[in-house]
């Protein structure tokens, strides 16, 4: 089945910087259903529009994904992750714990002494919430994630384990809980 998705011309210069048309062809393309699950089935690019939509600043793109057992039907609505780059040994920060101060990217480190060093760092790309550190940080040090606008440089804390927020796993789980009275 044919897929048409729309890609920003931002996002087309960014490939189009890191890989020629015939590399984008190559990448295997992963379908997100709408109820969240992947299609189990790799798809690939098979279209590239040369002209951009005046209307919306987008590229129509279309990939193909085999369909034996015409699971996907026309007008389905879906997302497609495209794995363009793979950054082994990345840092990863929560997006929160960065703060950008005219157009300067700083994040609280706590040294041993529990001392806050406020310092510069380089963030890369974006992973769903958070950021690709690559460079002013080193692996396994500790940062400030959150109250970040209240620590200055110098200050001692009292550092606390970071427990990210869970995601619900299935859409059953964002529904009330059912109330006897």
């Amino acid at each position: 089945i044919k897929v048409y998705i729309n890609i920003s011309e931002r996002e087309y210069l960014l490939g189009q910087g890191k890989m020629s048309t015939a590399k984008l062809e190559e990448i295997p393309l992963e379908l997100i259903l709408v109820d969240g699950t992947t299609y189990p089935k790799k798809g690939k690019f098979s279209l590239f529009n040369r002209q951009v939509d005046p209307t919306t600043g987008t590229f129509k793109v279309g990939a193909l994904f085999a369909n034996p057992d015409a699971r996907l039907r026309p007008g389905q609505f879906a997302k497609i992750r495209a794995t363009t780059t793979v950054h082994k040994n990345a840092l990863l920060v929560p997006q929160r714990a960065v703060t950008e101060i005219q157009g300067k990217y700083l994040v609280a480190v706590v040294g041993e002494d529990n001392k806050v060093d406020v310092r510069p760092v380089m963030p890369g790309d974006r992973v769903g919430s958070d950021w690709i550190i690559s460079e002013g940080l080193k692996s396994g040090e500790k940062i400030i994630v959150e109250g970040t606008q209240k620590v200055r440089p110098g200050a001692i804390v009292t550092p606390k384990p970071f427990a990210p927020e869970a995601k619900p796993a299935t859409p059953e789980a964002n529904k009330p809980a059912d109330k006897k009275g």
